[in-house]
C-alpha cells in the first residue's frame, strides 16, 4: 500500500488529474500557478472556445509549423540529494521521488543526471578507482555509490516505470586524482596524457559494471562537466581540441570496441551557453570526431544568449542540443518566487532555440541548500528541513511542472506568436494534444486571446502567474 501524500501536493495532483480526465469532454483545459492566490497546478474552468477570428495581438498557435522533437525533462540525482532524502522516513522519501518520476502522480520527469566519481554536491570526495597507477583498473568498484547514491538511482528508475520511461545521463566532474596534472580531484588540473587511455576505459568500465551488477543501462555520457571551469571542487580542464581528441582517438574507439557506442550517447561541452558555438565548432567540424558525438549540452550560468543554440543548430542540425544543468546559486534565498519564474524564462528561451531536453540540478537539498562539501550551496525545487523533516515544494517545482507534466517525450515544439507582454511557447504531443504555456511576470493581471486550430479563447492570467492550456485531440 502506498503511503498518504503530502496534503498540499496531493490536492494539486488530484485536481490536475481530474482536469486531464475531463479534458476530452471539454476539449480545452487549463491549470494555473500564481503567487497571490495560492494556486499550485490548480485546474480552472477553461474559457469557452469559439470559431471567431482572433483580433490583432492574439497568441496564435500553429501546429502546422513544427520544430525539434522533445526528449524529456529531469533532474540531477546527486549524492547530496540522496543523503537528504535518506534523512526522511521511508514513506516520505518515496513520496518526493514519486512527485518527480511517477508517470501518474509525478510531474513527468523521465531523465536523471548523476556524477561519475564525486562532485561538489557529494557528502565527501570519492573515486571509483582510487589506487595510483592502476592502469588496468583492478581497483574499480561501485562500492562508493552504494550507501547513498545507488538506492536513489534505482528507486527513481523503478518509480518511473523502468528503462522504457527512464534515461540516466552520467557526467564526470573529475577523473581520479592520480590521473591528473595537479594530483588531486579538486582545484582544476587536467587529464595527464599517459592516463588518457585509462580514463577512456573508466567510462567503459562504469557502463559495464552498472549493467552487470545493477542491471542498469546508461543512456548517455557527457565528456566532462564544465570543462572550462577551474573550480575549488572537483573539476578538470579541457580545451576544445583536448575534448575533441580525447573522444576521437580514445573514448569513441573504446566505446565502439566494447559494443557500447550504439547503446550510449556521447554529449560534448556540458557547460555554459555563452561558449557553446566555439566548442561545437571544435567538436563537430572534424568528421572523425563528430561521428562519435551524438549532441551537445549547455548550462544557463553566465549568459542568456538563448539564440546561441539556434546558431549551433543551423550549422549542425543533426546534433541535438540539451540543457544539462542550471540552479539558483548562493543558498541564501531558498524558495523565492522569482526562482520559479526564472526556470520558465530559461525553458522558454531555450526551447524556442532548438533545445530538446531540460535537466534541472539537484532534485532536493536541505535547509541550507546542501550538503555540499565545499560550501557551494544553492536552491532546489524541493527543500527538506533535516531537523524537522518538513518537505517544502517551492515555486520552482510548480513552474517546472507546467512544462514537464504536460509536454510529453516525443512532442514537437510548434509555432506560436503574439500576446505582447507575456511569455509563451507551444507544443504538440504524440497523441495530437496541444500544449500552450503562458507566463505573466508583471505585477498586473493580463487578458489575451489564444487562437489555435480554428478556435479562439478569451483568456486572463493573474499577476506573477503561469498557466498551461491543453487542447485534447
Amino acid at each position: 500500500m502506498r503511503p498518504p501524500l503530502n496534503p498540499q501536493i496531493a490536492g494539486a495532483f488530484a485536481l490536475a488529474a481530474a482536469m486531464l480526465t475531463s479534458a476530452s469532454a471539454s476539449s480545452w483545459s487549463v491549470v494555473e500557478t500564481a503567487r497571490d492566490n495560492a494556486h499550485r497546478l490548480a485546474p480552472l474552468a477553461a474559457p469557452a472556445a469559439t470559431p471567431a477570428a482572433p483580433t490583432a495581438g492574439a497568441l496564435v498557435v500553429d501546429p502546422a509549423q513544427r520544430f525539434q522533437e522533445m526528449i524529456g525533462f529531469g533532474g540531477a540525482l546527486t549524492e547530496s540529494s540522496a543523503w537528504v532524502l535518506a534523512q526522511l522516513p521511508p514513506e516520505a522519501r518515496l513520496e518526493v521521488i514519486r512527485r518527480y518520476y511517477d508517470p501518474q502522480q509525478g510531474i513527468g520527469y523521465t531523465i536523471g543526471r548523476t556524477h561519475l566519481n564525486s562532485c561538489d554536491f557529494s557528502v565527501d570526495m570519492w573515486e571509483l578507482a582510487p589506487v595510483r597507477g592502476d592502469y588496468d583498473l583492478h581497483s574499480f568498484s561501485l562500492e562508493p555509490m552504494r550507501k547513498w547514491l545507488m538506492p536513489l538511482l534505482q528507486d527513481a528508475r523503478k518509480v518511473a516505470g523502468g528503462d522504457a520511461n527512464f534515461k540516466l545521463l552520467v557526467s564526470p566532474w573529475s577523473p581520479p586524482h592520480w590521473m591528473k596534472t595537479n594530483n588531486r580531484m579538486d582545484d582544476g588540473g587536467s587529464l595527464r596524457r599517459e592516463y588518457a587511455p585509462v580514463w577512456a576505459n573508466y567510462f567503459v568500465k562504469f557502463a559495464q559494471f552498472m549493467q552487470r551488477e545493477e542491471n542498469f543501462p546508461i543512456w548517455a555520457y557527457t565528456i566532462q562537466n564544465e570543462p572550462e571551469a577551474h573550480q575549488t571542487w572537483e573539476s578538470c580542464l579541457y580545451t576544445p581540441e583536448q575534448e575533441r581528441d580525447f573522444v576521437k582517438h580514445l573514448l569513441g574507439p573504446a566505446m565502439e570496441k566494447a559494443g557500447l557506442l550504439d547503446k550510449i550517447k556521447l554529449i560534448g561541452w556540458d557547460h555554459n551557453r555563452d561558449r557553446v558555438e566555439a566548442r561545437a565548432a571544435a567538436l563537430f567540424a572534424d568528421p572523425e570526431a563528430a561521428k562519435y558525438f551524438w549532441g551537445i549540452g549547455i548550462h544557463w550560468y553566465v549568459s542568456n544568449d538563448f539564440a546561441a543554440s539556434s546558431r549551433v543548430h543551423t550549422l549542425w542540425p543533426d546534433k541535438p542540443i540539451i540543457f544539462t544543468e542550471g540552479c539558483w546559486e548562493g543558498g541564501k534565498h531558498l524558495g523565492r518566487w522569482e526562482h520559479g519564474e526564472g526556470y520558465a524564462t530559461q525553458m522558454i528561451g531555450d526551447f524556442k532555440n532548438w533545445v530538446a531536453a531540460y535537466i534541472d540540478w539537484n532534485i532536493v537539498l536541505d535547509q541550507r541548500g546542501g550538503p555540499n562539501h565545499v560550501g557551494n550551496f544553492c536552491d532546489a525545487p524541493v527543500i527538506v528541513d533535516t531537523n524537522t523533516k518538513e518537505v517544502r515544494y517551492g515555486p520552482s517545482f510548480y513552474y517546472i511542472a507546467h512544462f514537464s507534466r504536460y509536454v510529453k517525450p516525443g512532442a514537437h515544439r510548434i509555432a506560436s506568436s503574439g500576446a505582447e507582454g507575456l511569455d509563451s511557447i507551444a507544443f504538440r504531443n504524440p497523441d495530437g494534444s496541444l500544449v500552450t504555456i503562458v507566463m505573466n511576470q508583471t505585477d498586473k493581471p493580463a487578458s489575451f486571446q489564444l487562437a489555435a486550430v480554428g478556435e479562439t479563447l478569451a483568456c486572463s492570467i493573474p499577476a506573477r502567474a503561469i498557466q498551461t492550456y491543453v487542447r485534447a485531440q
